[in-house]
């Protein structure tokens, strides 16, 4: 099956290091959480759900990052991830990585490839 994309939001919603954008994807032929966050001046998307326990990430929609603005960070078990590849560095799940999803930037927007 060929892939499509499909809108996400604005590349002006995305700051570096600022909140995240919310939205769902079909995987495994089930809808599931994700979320978009630009880190380094690049877009980056992952499933919205720990390595550790299947929880999604955010207390609050959209906060992802730490106070510092360069992890992502479970609000439920404080895992520090890696914004620009999901790497777990500390917490419960150290050593595992977020489910990154692919993402293209192109004038001015954001699209998640969708699984054909």
């Amino acid at each position: 099956m060929a892939a499509r994309e499909r809108l996400i939001c604005a590349s002006a919603d995305l700051a570096d290091g600022g909140g995240g954008v919310r939205f769902e994807v079909t995987r495994w032929g089930e809808a599931r959480a994700a979320f978009a966050v630009r880190y380094g001046g690049k877009v980056h998307a992952y499933l919205n759900s720990c390595a550790h326990v299947p929880v999604e990430l955010d207390l609050l929609p959209g906060h992802f990052f730490d106070l510092t603005g360069h992890y992502l960070v479970c609000a439920a078990h404080g895992a520090h991830y890696r914004a620009g590849d999901g790497f777990c560095e500390m917490g419960p799940c150290k050593g595992r990585s977020l489910r990154a999803l692919e993402i293209v930037e192109r004038d001015g927007q954001v699209f998640i490839v969708e699984e054909g």
